[in-house]
């Protein structure tokens, strides 16, 4: 089971009991739908036909007008669309075949999904505050020693930005990436679902696609720029050339054994976004300014007790490590990895998080896996005005919450008891 799908389970059950919970374990984007988006999406609701296997015409041109505007020209011909990037990574990881190369930390389904594809995830740690991107050194001495005891890794997925640190690993580093790839004979795949959600401007994301063109597929969706989880739609960028066209060619065969193709009222409403009219890149900034606000308050929390923080400057995921408070945390709560971590602030402040392990990393890591995208209100009235708000923090559900969790962790590095409760 997904660990973000069945910690959110468990949260929703202790809700239903009555528990006062606070939702920071899945990534889920709490806001509501935009409205042109629903329109357009109602009026195609008659569309009911299979359509394309790699997606409409209309879609795959406005995706690969998204790409183009980002630095990355893109003929339609070399997109495929899907019921979501999470269900694309799968279908490429067995279209590409052999064993993949992991990040870890690393996104929970990376390694799942190569064991469900018949083959084995090879992980390979990144660089401190370098998140999504193994490192390239490293990644060399694992391929290699995998091929020696007889393996046969064929690709690397990376993120960029990062699932679960909130980092965006640097151009150089993910210069060095493709490289690496390009040496080895790897196919990279890189999952940038998050692209749009970079702090300030700062530019297109450094994608390898930039340094590994022709061995480079790129995937994103809309499920977190624009808050579209349960719409499910995603879309893959191939490499141009005779490799990227077989593999298009196995791709799309994959595609039309497993969902035939993507919902058509869903593609509609998803071509329009891809198109960045006006509403939609408003809608996104907004959002971008939100959760840089809100995961910039908790980060301040997190950092006050001691603990590991990289700057986070993407996304809506903070990812301490613990690790300078581990004698005081196996003294005052008997913690002594992320698991422990997580069961206190659940248990004890109603605070859901994920483990370390969670993302593979070796058992006693001290990190956990904070998101703060749930915290923005109860209703869409509320979440409204926190993305209008000129100061989310002065909205007092927002307050609340980030208190809240202010208040869990503080209560985790003193061992100040019960008294930090709030549940």
């Amino acid at each position: 089971m997904s660990a973000t799908l069945a910690a959110d389970e468990a949260l929703a059950r202790r809700r239903a009991a009555g528990e006062r919970v606070l939702s920071m374990a899945s990534g889920e984007i709490g806001l509501p739908v935009l409205p042109g988006l629903r329109e357009r999406l109602a009026a195609a609701s008659a569309e009911n036909a299979y359509g394309p296997v790699a997606g409409s015409p209309e879609l795959r041109a406005a995706a690969a007008g998204y790409w183009a505007r980002r630095g990355l020209a893109t003929d339609p011909v070399q997109v495929v669309a899907g019921p979501g990037s999470k269900s694309l990574l799968y279908a490429l990881l067995l279209a590409i075949g052999g064993d993949v190369v992991v990040p870890v930390p690393g996104w929970v389904s990376y390694g799942a999904q190569a064991r469900l594809a018949g083959a084995e995830p090879v992980p390979v740690p990144i660089r401190p505050g370098e998140g999504g991107v193994p490192d390239p050194g490293r990644l060399r001495e694992a391929v290699s020693a995998a091929r020696r005891a007889g393996r046969d890794p064929r690709a690397v997925v990376v993120t960029v930005p990062d699932n679960p640190t909130g980092t965006v690993a640097p151009p150089g580093t993910v210069r060095e990436l493709a490289e690496a790839a390009r040496e080895l004979g790897l196919t990279v795949v890189s999952d940038e679902i998050y692209g749009d959600l970079v702090y300030g401007a700062r530019g297109p994301v450094p994608s390898p696609a930039r340094y590994a063109p022709e061995r480079t597929v790129v995937t994103t969706g809309l499920t977190k720029n624009l808050a579209l989880g349960g719409w499910r739609t995603g879309v893959a960028r191939l490499p141009d050339g005779a490799a990227g066209r077989e593999l298009h060619g196995r791709l799309v065969s994959v595609a039309s054994q497993i969902w035939s193709s993507p919902p058509a009222p869903v593609q509609s409403a998803a071509a329009y976004a891809f198109g960045e009219p006006p509403e939609v890149t408003a809608r996104v900034a907004a959002s971008r300014r939100l959760h840089e606000t809100v995961a910039g308050a908790v980060a301040g929390h997190v950092a006050a007790t001691g603990a590991v923080l990289a700057p986070v400057t993407a996304t809506c995921y903070l990812y301490p490590d613990f690790a300078p408070l581990r004698d005081r945390l196996a003294g005052a709560h008997g913690v002594r990895d992320g698991d422990g971590v997580a069961r206190f602030l659940g248990e004890r402040h109603g605070v859901g998080v994920l483990p370390g392990s969670a993302f593979g990393e070796p058992a006693g890591s001290l990190r956990v896996r904070l998101a703060t995208s749930r915290l923005y209100g109860a209703d869409d009235e509320q979440r409204l005005a926190a993305l209008a708000a000129p100061d989310p923090l002065a909205l007092p559900w927002i307050a609340e919450a980030v208190a809240w969790a202010g208040d869990a962790v503080a209560d985790l590095a003193a061992g100040a008891g019960a008294a930090g409760r709030r549940f």
